[in-house]
């Protein structure tokens, strides 16, 4: 074997493997092959004292992998890694070069930004070598976690009832508990407005002898409505033809966003079928990649898929369609790596693959495909409307908006929240005088600032440049995972340990755990990764500042008293308490310990559904000797049927397995249909 190609992905490795043909070999590391290790001081895995070196070893469970990795280096004439385009993907190719020793006259590095043919080749024919600087960057954010993660974790674990903390994590939840305080601390003010109701349109009260007029009260409506007739006069009537532009292509955040928001699946999801989307789908005549990589703060896109997209344009909806490239805000925190988020191939239209796609893939794709279309046609062309009516001095206005060419909107109507408003002509009108059908006093409340979404919260993380494109689904999952929020009517709320959480950590770290020192330290990874700044002097000047902090915390938090059952031990008299073990809570006496009772739960056993292998048994919870929830038959040891997630009790109409409860999301674990 001449070469070698290393993929994160084995389902990315054998797409590459047939547009490369035999002279190459691809294999999958199959993610990262190691991590820091768990020993040493307070378990960090990095020695704080010999400038922050860390201690890797190998991740259970990848052993043999890591020695098929050396096996078939050691049998190739080059090594091309090939990991993701990003951060963590040059980290993963600097860790599998360390940990096999490969020599650097032997090894290559590439990145491919999309898995097509063409692409896959231009970057095997143009490589590099590991870039440092993204390493550093790579490393100095997980120790980073590494030290934070553990050290508060530890802290909350033994001072309260919650389960971790995290660098961005904990900003993010607090980000929740600020709005829902905001919420509750919120009062209503009462308002009014007057509208008046003609046959075709309406028209709101907005001034009194050219100044702004606020009705605060019933007394005041009724009052101006008092001085009010049905007639008004027509004052003004202004046209002005206003362009509409298209959005950019997406990002990885704004397309987390609209997938939440117009096809309703959570972050995860999104990001879980959009990796399948980028490695490769088997077409029939081909397997092929159908999006550019999806991690990404960049909205960028190449010249060659411009001049095709507009190729596609003129043939398929005329010159009158042909756009131009939309540039976006760019953000000082935008690091630009890589292409925006967009199809490989304007060419491979949602319909002519959806036979070769899931119904979530296809939702996904389509949502991609229209929006990166979109992002190259003409602007929407709208006539805007106003019209200014005098009553009695009250100035009334009406708006009306119709759209006079849909260029965009021609293929993103769909996903466009916006309709028209049409306005009488008035140019028709004899008289300059227009009676009212009815006029109306309305009464309003103010209301305080809504609740994060999982869309906005993404959107709020990332103007206030916290967490990174690769973050944010992971970020929003720990939260929920770890019971911090709920999700009510797709809106996040926190829990009572969420809030306790979110408030003893700013009792004692307010300077660390908040979002401009958040959103500094990730701009400081930035320029580590730009070699602007040393990371090692980083680390430092961090570890000085949050040990101490840390250590004070220890001795002075006041530590969750455990809540009482109400029972009685049996052993000594004293009460019995709910405790929190490694396994999750039991219940014990307090008088531990000196007495050590603990209560033996007989926990009641729900059938859920029937058992789909054996036909005979129900499934049940049940609980690994470790603690860790499963459901399985009860009729083990003859069948052995077992599954991590909680079914419905449905079953899939595609392939007839069970339908499990997957953080929220109701899907098929065989074939991945929700």
């Amino acid at each position: 074997m001449k070469n070698l190609v290393i993929v994160e992905s084995p389902a990315k490795s054998k797409t590459i493997e047939k547009y490369l043909g035999g002279d190459y070999k691809v294999i999958s590391s199959k993610g990262h092959i190691r991590d820091l290790a768990t020993t040493g001081k307070f378990g960090l895995g990095v020695d704080v004292n010999d400038d922050f070196k860390p201690n890797y070893i190998i991740i259970k469970g990848k052993t043999k992998d890591v020695a098929n990795i050396k096996k078939e280096v050691n049998n190739a004439d080059m090594v091309y890694l090939a990991t993701d385009p990003d951060r963590e993907g040059e980290t993963i190719s600097w860790h599998i070069y360390d940990e096999v020793k490969i020599p650097d006259d032997k090894y290559k590095r590439v990145v491919f930004h999309e898995i097509t043919k063409d692409v896959v080749i231009d970057a095997i024919n143009n490589p590099g070598k590991i870039d440092m600087n993204l390493v550093k960057s790579g490393e100095t954010r997980r120790i980073l976690d590494r030290i934070i993660g553990f050290r508060l974790s530890k802290l909350m674990q033994s001072k309260t009832g919650g389960k971790s903390a995290g660098r961005v994590q904990s900003v993010a939840l607090k980000l929740i508990v600020d709005r829902e305080r905001e919420i509750r601390a919120f009062v209503p003010k009462e308002y009014w407005t007057i509208e008046a109701d003609f046959s075709s349109f309406k028209a709101i009260l907005e001034k009194y002898r050219g100044k702004e007029i606020e009705i605060p009260d019933e007394e005041a409506a009724d009052e101006i409505l008092n001085n009010l007739s049905k007639s008004f006069k027509i004052e003004s009537v202004t046209e002005k033809e206003k362009n509409k532009a298209a959005r950019e292509v997406f990002k990885t955040s704004t397309l987390q966003q609209l997938a939440s928001t117009k096809l309703g699946f959570a972050p995860a999801k999104t990001m879980k079928i959009a990796q399948k989307l980028y490695e490769g789908v088997d077409l029939g005549s081909e397997t092929v990649g159908l999006i550019t990589y999806m991690r990404t703060d960049s909205v960028r896109i190449s010249d060659s898929f411009i001049a095709e997209t507009y190729g596609y344009i003129k043939k398929t909806y005329g010159d009158d369609y042909i756009g131009y490239v939309k540039k976006g805000k760019r953000s000082e925190n935008v690091q630009d790596a890589h292409e925006g988020i967009r199809p490989t191939s304007i060419n491979r239209t949602p319909e002519s693959v959806k036979p070769y796609l899931s119904s979530d893939e296809y939702k996904l794709y389509r949502l991609i495909y229209i929006r990166a279309l979109a992002s190259l046609m003409k602007d929407a062309k709208t006539l805007a409307t106003t019209v200014i009516l005098e009553n009695n001095g009250y100035t009334f206005k009406a708006t009306g908006s119709v759209l006079v060419f849909d260029g965009y909107l021609k293929v993103y109507h769909e996903y466009e929240d916006s309709e028209d408003v049409i306005l009488p002509d008035f140019k028709n009108y004899k008289s300059d005088v227009i009676v009212a059908d009815k006029i109306d006093k309305i009464q309003h409340f103010t209301k305080p600032a809504p609740r994060y979404t999982e869309s906005s919260l993404i959107k709020e993380m990332e103007s206030l440049g916290i967490g990174r494109p690769s973050t944010y689904a992971t970020i929003i999952a720990t939260i929920k995972d770890r019971g911090y929020v709920i999700l009510k009517d797709k809106k996040f709320e926190p829990t009572e340990i969420g809030e306790e959480t979110t408030d003893k950590l700013q009792e004692f770290f307010s300077d660390i755990v908040n979002v401009k020192y958040t959103a500094e330290m990730e701009h400081d990874l930035d320029e580590i990764a730009e070699d602007k700044m040393d990371n090692i002097k980083l680390l430092h000047e961090f570890y000085d500042k949050f040990e101490p902090l840390v250590e004070k915390a220890f001795k002075e938090m006041e530590k969750k008293a455990p809540e009482a059952t109400g029972e009685i031990c049996p052993e000594c008299g004293g009460n019995l308490v709910i405790r929190k073990g490694k396994y999750g809570e039991f219940v014990a006496c307090n008088n531990y310990p000196t007495c050590k009772y603990i209560k033996k739960e007989q926990k009641e056993v729900k059938e859920i559904c029937k058992c789909p292998k054996c036909d005979k048994g129900m499934i049940v919870e049940r609980i690994t000797k470790k603690g860790k929830i499963f459901y399985g038959c009860n009729n083990y040891p003859k069948c052995n049927y077992a599954l991590w997630y909680k079914p419905t009790g449905d079953i899939c109409p595609k392939c007839g397995e069970l339908i499990v409860d997957k953080n929220g999301n109701k899907i098929c674990l065989n074939c991945d249909e929700s």
